[in-house]
């Protein structure tokens, strides 16, 4: 099977921070307009009442999950470092396990592997845009850059969508990571993947610092 032209590095760039801004916007539009709307009937006529002031709570809500979706997701410019450090390879089967919503993310469990070869790795998969959905056009396969005991990145054909990958189980893999060569170290350290990252953090702890 003859894989698809390797994207453009820049063009995948440009789009998924295109798509991450046109998210946060949307999002942060909706809260304030439900913060704003009990504002506005008041001063309409509407009596003051609890169903009246209700779209506050789900106003804030969405602005502070907003807030630390945005403060603590560190996809897309570590994204950035591994798509500049680590060549694309295509792999021609994406094996989607599962999804699980999280504080930062939905989190899907994927393997990426090339057909007639075993031992491809589970592998924690979020979208570089903050977007929860998972990416159309994944079923003839994906690129991928970066070191699959550290992490990477992977490419939908196509359409472009980036999603940051780490190993689902993380300390299964230290002993590989610590004997690493040098050279194989040192592009992990280069590309910001040495350490476990997206860690899920509590809400009250994650906004407080």
């Amino acid at each position: 099977m003859t894989p698809p032209q390797a994207p453009e590095v820049t063009t995948v760039l440009a789009h998924n921070r295109s798509a991450r801004a046109r998210h946060i916007a949307l999002r942060a539009a909706l809260g304030a307009a439900l913060i704003a709307l009990p504002v506005l009937l008041v001063a309409a006529g509407v009596p003051n009442t609890f169903l009246t002031v209700l779209p506050i709570v789900p106003g804030l809500f969405l602005l502070l999950l907003l807030l630390l979706r945005t403060r603590h997701g560190q996809r897309l410019k570590v994204c950035e470092r591994v798509l500049r450090t680590y060549p694309l390879e295509y792999r021609d089967r994406v094996d989607k396990r599962g999804s699980e919503w999280r504080l930062l993310g939905t989190v899907h469990t994927v393997k990426l592997s090339i057909r007639g070869q075993h031992g491809a790795r589970t592998m924690r998969a979020l979208n570089a845009s903050t977007v929860r959905r998972w990416p159309q056009g994944t079923d003839s396969g994906a690129w991928f850059a970066g070191d699959p005991a550290f992490g990477g990145v992977m490419i939908v054909p196509g359409t472009g969508d980036m999603l940051f990958l780490q190993p689902a189980e993380w300390e299964r893999y230290e002993d590989e990571r610590a004997g690493a060569d040098p050279q194989r170290r040192a592009l992990a350290e280069q590309a910001g993947i040495v350490g476990l990252l997206e860690k899920e953090p509590s809400t009250i702890a994650a906004l407080g610092g």
